[in-house]
Formats: structure tokens, sequence, C-alpha cells
């Protein structure tokens, strides 16, 4: 989780991004001195969210994962909370091997009613050269209600197949809290032909 960006609340104008960058670069070698397969960089700081990222969001997160990619030895995603145009076009800048995303679906949010725009962020991708770079769909939002009435098993099998999704994520219903157990077992004996990862 990358500190507060510039433009939000929570933003230290006096650490700038020099100290964000000393920060991540903190987490960086904690998490890979513990033998992780993957790191993802995140603005879970950037309270409240927004469902379109600002450009000085932007810039501030591509700038922070460019200046720390030299000490990464894993592969890395990104994820700018809640906007999945903003973070294809960040992971397709910096390299990044997977994106994270709410891609599909429609929820009643803490930020409002929440519609992301699935096939402008997978054009994007692909406009960007990018069609390597693998989108986990998150199908059931944290901080969030689902408005889709169909078991989460089924717009699972539907993101699989008509948003071409590489993956699927299963959530818990905030940040921190476990994916619901019987939500993850029906996912995962639905879903054959890409991974099932537990979120959060």
């Amino acid at each position: 989780h990358i500190g507060a960006l510039p433009g939000t609340p929570l933003y230290d104008a006096d650490g700038g991004l020099d100290k964000l960058i000393d920060g991540v670069l903190s987490d960086i070698r904690k998490l890979q001195s513990g033998g992780v397969d993957a790191i993802m960089f995140g603005n879970e700081n950037d309270r409240p969210y927004v469902f379109k990222a600002p450009p000085e969001g932007i810039a501030a997160m591509t700038a922070i994962v460019q200046a720390v990619k030299p000490e990464l030895k894993v592969p890395f995603g990104v994820n700018y909370l809640w906007d999945p145009t903003a973070s294809v076009a960040i992971g397709a800048a910096t390299g990044a091997r997977f994106v994270r995303e709410i891609f599909t679906g429609l929820f009643a949010s803490d930020m409002g009613l929440w519609e992301p725009d699935c096939a402008a962020a997978s054009r994007l991708r692909h406009n960007l050269g990018r069609d390597d770079m693998k989108l986990l769909f998150n199908i059931n939002a944290e901080f969030a209600h689902s408005l889709d009435q169909r078991p989460i098993e089924l717009r699972a099998k539907s993101a699989v197949f008509s948003s071409m999704a590489d993956a699927i994520l299963v959530s818990g219903p905030i940040t921190g809290q476990p994916a619901d157990q019987s939500h993850l077992r029906s996912v995962c004996e639905t879903i054959k032909d890409v991974p099932v990862f537990a979120n959060t």
C-alpha cells in the first residue's frame, strides 16, 4: 500500500514523493525477504476513494513504481482504486505483469453507484500493446453491495466468458476481512478455465 498520493486529503506534502518512495522500498525489501511470489502496488491510502483517477494521482503512482523497479526481484502488478482504465494505463507504462480491479458489475457503495467499464479497460490494454498483462477481476467489491442478483458463481462465469477475465478474485466485505468461504468454494467449483484467488 503506497502512502496517500498527491491531491488526496492524507497526502504528506512535506515528505513528498521521496517519502512515499522510501516507504515503498522498505516494504519491498521486507516482502521479498519474506519470500513473496509477487508484489502489487495499490493506493489504498487515498481515502475517500474515487471512480476516476486524477492526473496527479496517475502520474505519481507511475513515477513511484518506476523509481522502485530496480529493487524488484519478483513480478509485480498495480491497482489504482477504483479506476480500471487508470490501472491498466499505469500497468502498461511500468511493465506490470497484472492488474487487479473491479472490471465488471454494478454496485451500491460508500462512494455511490459503481459501474465500471470493462470494455474500455480491455481495449486500452490491447491498444497499448499489453495483451500479455493479465487482468484479475475482483467480482465482489469491498465497501459495496452487488446489485446483480445472480449467484456469485454465475457472475464469475459470465466475467470469464463475456469480459475475458484472466483470473477471478473473491473478496471479503471490507479490506482485511476474509472472503466468504461458501462464495469461494462455489466459484472454485464453477470456474475451471482461469485461476481463482481469495482477495483481501
